[in-house]
């Protein structure tokens, strides 16, 4: 996929996450502790066949991520590619984590896959920041179910 398919792919797919948008929605997430800086309330439900459809795309995760968009987040974490996720990189996703949510999804779906699960977990359960120190924790225990 060109960078041209790649960022109209990102387009078509932030156009219907924002299409999915519901306030309510956001509100109840709130009331369980998901921040609600830049949520749109897209139900994860929704959220996966938007990510089947897309496939693996590692470029468009990337992009998916920098929106900073908690849904796009969650998608970046579903259609990332594990064997092409770099330390750096999980280094900076995981200091952007702003909830419970998107640190679980993105250690069980992603993180536990890549070949720096083992380092990255010991290392984030000494973190002082909250979802530094959770990714840690949480990654440990994906890793201790799968493998």
């Amino acid at each position: 996929m060109s960078d041209t398919d790649t960022r109209i792919e990102y387009n078509t797919l932030i156009n219907r996450l924002k299409s999915l948008a519901n306030a309510d929605n956001v509100a109840g997430m709130a009331r369980f502790g998901i921040s609600s800086a830049n949520t749109l309330g897209v139900s994860v439900k929704d959220i996966r066949p938007l990510a089947k459809a897309a496939g693996h795309n590692h470029a468009l995760a990337l992009l998916l991520w920098d929106s900073g968009i908690h849904e796009a987040r969650i998608m970046a974490s579903l259609i990332a590619e594990s064997k092409k996720v770099s330390q750096e990189e999980m280094e900076n996703w995981v200091k952007d984590l702003d909830s419970w949510d998107i640190c679980d999804l993105c250690c069980n779906n992603l993180w536990s896959k890549t070949p720096f699960a083992y380092e990255q977990a010991l290392a984030w359960t000494y973190h002082r920041e909250e979802y530094v120190k959770r990714a840690g924790f949480v990654l440990l225990t994906a890793l201790a179910v799968d493998d």
